[in-house]
């Protein structure tokens, strides 16, 4: 990270093996991602206030560049296992981890495949680049507006590999969502 990363605790007092936790699942995210550039991590102990009922909570904030940042934060409720600080701790930054990979993908300009959204290839789009058609599997062209594509327009093309929702329109078919595949969601 290119400020340290603040570790505050609350209601409790840290011990040398929950820092060192800490500051090992930190070294894990910025060994893998590197993208962060501050974070701030509150521990907080169980307090005597009813509605935390003896949980842990742990909230952990990155700002990442861009503008972005993965935030963790509420603990679910009335869940027993938020008794023991080391599964609050782990638990958190596997939920930070898995947001990190989300946001670094999204960086990167690479989408998640949705398992069920048709694959198509973007065949034609209008000199205007306010609309296109898309061949579908089964061959058939579908409409779809520029707007409706994720991330902008200007990552598409024609040759794009792409996911789309598909609906009627008054027309005939169109894809009201449509997600520019990168070369690694593709699994077909």
């Amino acid at each position: 990270m290119q400020t340290p990363t603040q570790v505050e605790f609350e209601n409790l007092t840290p011990t040398q093996a929950l820092q060192a936790s800490i500051d090992q699942h930190i070294s894990e995210l910025e060994d893998k991602y590197g993208r962060a550039t501050a974070g701030r991590i509150v521990v907080r102990g169980p307090g005597d206030r009813h509605k935390t009922g003896g949980q842990y909570q742990v909230s952990i904030r990155l700002a990442l560049p861009e503008g972005r940042e993965v935030n963790v934060g509420r603990t679910p409720k009335k869940d027993e296992r938020y008794a023991d600080l080391t599964f609050a701790v782990d638990d958190a930054f596997k939920r930070a981890r898995r947001q990190l990979q989300d946001q670094v993908r999204l960086m990167r300009g690479q989408t998640k495949f949705h398992e069920g959204e048709p694959v198509g290839t973007v065949v034609q789009i209008d000199p205007s680049g306010e609309f296109g058609f898309l061949e579908g599997a089964d061959r058939q062209e579908i409409y779809f507006n520029c707007n409706s594509v994720l991330e902008g327009r200007s990552n598409i093309a024609v040759g794009s590999r792409v996911s789309y929702v598909e609906e009627r329109g008054e027309k005939g078919p169109q894809a009201s969502t449509v997600r520019v595949l990168s070369k690694h969601s593709l699994r077909a």
